[in-house]
């Protein structure tokens, strides 16, 4: 996402990476060539202490109430980027996390 401010006739470009870019660098970059290989999934597995950090960077720009709810749409975007989270799907971690198992 970029932000344009403008203040005294000054203007300010910065640009804030979106949560699938944040988890990309998690996992370790995975550089490509957009050109030869379409539809990349990253398979990869993050720790919950990864996902929590991407989650505080996100937070402020995050409609969620809470941090558990930033939390899961950080995990909804690992789900949809193909990666684990702990050896386990984020489908399960996010029920994990509504029923109060983790916190």
């Amino acid at each position: 996402m970029v932000q344009l401010k403008c203040q005294n006739r000054a203007a300010e470009i910065t640009v804030n990476p979106s949560s699938s870019a944040l988890l990309i660098k998690e996992l370790g970059g995975y550089e490509r060539d957009r050109k030869k290989v379409k539809n990349v999934t990253h398979k990869g597995n993050l720790t919950l202490e990864q996902i929590k950090k991407v989650a505080k960077v996100i937070e402020e720009k995050s409609m969620a109430k809470t941090f558990q709810g930033t939390v899961k749409q950080v995990l909804g975007t690992c789900l949809s980027l193909g990666c684990t989270v702990d050896k386990q799907s984020p489908k399960q971690i996010i029920a994990k996390i509504s029923n109060g198992e983790i916190k």
